[in-house]
């Protein structure tokens, strides 16, 4: 008897019909392109509240009215005070942008330094 092939039962290929759908079906798909292609931005325009202070005299001025730290912060809005005991970032600023400040007994602003 020669060696025939047998065809393959319905319920047979039912299944790999099955299973090609599911592969197929698993597939992901490719990302949607971008509208607009991403840009970075520099640091400044990122955080465009904070300014640092440019006339040093002036601050020092200021300064040496005892402000309370409220004051310091309504006249410098632009300035980040730190007081003692606040945890502040790091990060290097050269831009004189943040003040850690140190306060007298009455906690007003007798000092302090930019970092």
């Amino acid at each position: 008897m020669p060696d025939t092939p047998t065809p393959l039962s319905k319920p047979t290929c039912a299944w790999l019909l099955v299973g090609a759908l599911l592969a197929g079906a698993c597939t992901p798909k490719p990302p949607p392109a971008p509208e607009e292609p991403l840009r970075v931005q520099p640091v400044e325009t990122l955080t465009p509240g904070r300014s640092g202070i440019k006339d040093l005299g002036a601050f020092s001025e200021f300064i040496a009215t005892r402000p309370t730290p409220a004051a310091l912060r309504a006249r410098f809005p632009g300035l980040t005070v730190v007081l003692p005991g606040e945890i502040a970032t790091k990060e290097f600023r050269t831009d004189n942008s943040r003040y850690s400040a140190e306060l007298d007994s009455d906690g007003r602003v007798i000092g302090g330094r930019f970092q």
